[in-house]
């Protein structure tokens, strides 16, 4: 088997003509357990994050190099949609704007939604709200850096990226964010350990058996 890629939320992306922006997610099949797209925001503000294919990103750790150029990269899905929110009484405070769910309207890593959006369109004298709702494709999750890791036992960290078999796109290994209850010891969780990716990903092991892991 080819050396596992390492995808870190939060690497900087490059196209083969230069620097494209960051990982800021990424996007899972929760049923066979596959990387399936990687969410890239691009380093220009007020351009809208892409829906990158993961054929088109090369086999990397660290630095996440995209097979196109940065044009084939602006063509590319948008990660986000805007949307007026229906039948919100809005009259320029907060907190009555919610974010529309990506597709088929699950949140926090549930099937298809996302828990994230930002209304745009406040305290500007608009009679409903517009929100950014993050895409996510049909029947697919998405995963953000700092997602929570739970042992039998309790939470033991948060999610830092990936490591993927490059052969199938398959996840091997669940990375844990440094600074975690072991302090800055990098630690690689086997996907057999998962059980599942709602709510954070749910693990089958203890605390005490997640502390004897070799570290990266």
């Amino acid at each position: 088997m080819a050396e596992a890629a390492g995808f870190t939320i939060g690497a900087e992306a490059s196209c083969s003509d230069g620097v494209c922006g960051k990982v800021s997610r990424m996007i899972l099949d929760p049923v066979a357990l596959t990387v399936t797209h990687l969410v890239i925001e691009p380093k220009h503000r007020g351009k809208s994050g892409r829906l990158v294919p993961v054929h088109l990103v090369e086999n990397t750790t660290g630095h996440i190099r995209l097979r196109c150029t940065i044009a084939d990269f602006d063509k590319l899905d948008p990660a986000e949609e805007t949307d007026l929110v229906e039948g919100a009484d809005y009259e320029g405070g907060y907190g009555q704007a919610e974010a529309v769910q990506g597709y088929g309207g699950v949140g926090g890593m549930g099937i298809g939604g996302s828990a994230s959006g930002m209304g745009i369109g406040m305290g500007l004298g608009h009679s409903r709200p517009v929100v950014v709702q993050d895409v996510v494709p049909l029947g697919e999750v998405d995963v953000q850096r700092g997602e929570r890791v739970h042992a039998l036992d309790g939470e033991i960290g948060r999610v830092q990226g990936f490591l993927v078999d490059p052969a199938d796109d398959h996840v091997t290994h669940v990375l844990l964010q440094e600074g975690h209850v072991w302090g800055h010891k990098n630690v690689a969780i086997p996907i057999s350990a998962v059980t599942g990716v709602d709510e954070g990903i749910r693990l089958n092991l203890t605390k005490k058996q997640l502390e004897d892991l070799p570290p990266v």
